[in-house]
């Protein structure tokens, strides 16, 4: 019996969004966590999923507080890494006159594009039934390798791999690990 039913690898950051606009006509901005792949694990765990992200933050008041909130959310964190060394990223939101967001990141590099491939916790991809991943940690090496090594380790266990943005891709194994355009 498997202990999760999804794990997910990908980005967490800090989402910086417009909630007024100062007298000098700039955005005042709140923080909010972020990143697709923990927003997917949060609505899930609302919805009596068991889940657990692989990740990595800075080892700073934002890392932790991401952690945190995860953890509030039920969602298992053993397989977030906190590095010293880069912050965690933040993403910066613009909206236009339809309400349609923009990101403008914060890399240079963030701490989720520096997660490695050896610090992919296998033994979390092997007791899930789904592995899911975020499309971000595609951009960047070393996050690109620890990205394909985590769907392999998953297509090893036998997981159902999925990608994207609202389930909208499937990895499937004869592509050896590339993503397909399911839409």
């Amino acid at each position: 019996m498997k202990t999760y039913d999804v794990v997910a690898l990908g980005e967490l950051l800090i989402d910086f969004a417009p909630h007024s606009v100062n007298e000098g006509g700039y955005p005042v901005l709140s923080a909010n966590p972020g990143g697709a792949p923990g927003n997917f694990l949060a609505a899930l765990n609302r919805y009596g999923c068991k889940t657990a992200m692989i990740g990595k933050v800075g080892d700073d008041l934002f890392g932790r507080l991401l952690i945190k909130t995860l953890q509030d959310a039920g969602i298992e964190t053993k397989g977030i890494v906190m590095d010293e060394n880069q912050f965690t990223t933040l993403a910066f939101v613009s909206l236009d006159k339809s309400g349609n967001r923009d990101f403008s990141f914060a890399r240079k590099p963030g701490a989720d594009t520096c997660l490695t491939p050896e610090e992919i916790d296998e033994s979390l991809i092997a007791d899930a039934k789904v592995f899911h991943f975020g499309t971000l940690s595609l951009t960047d090496e070393p996050a690109a390798s620890a990205t394909r090594k985590a769907i392999e380790l998953a297509k090893a266990h036998g997981l159902e791999k999925r990608s994207g943005r609202q389930g909208c891709y499937r990895v499937e194994p004869e592509t050896g690990g590339h993503c397909e355009d399911q839409r």
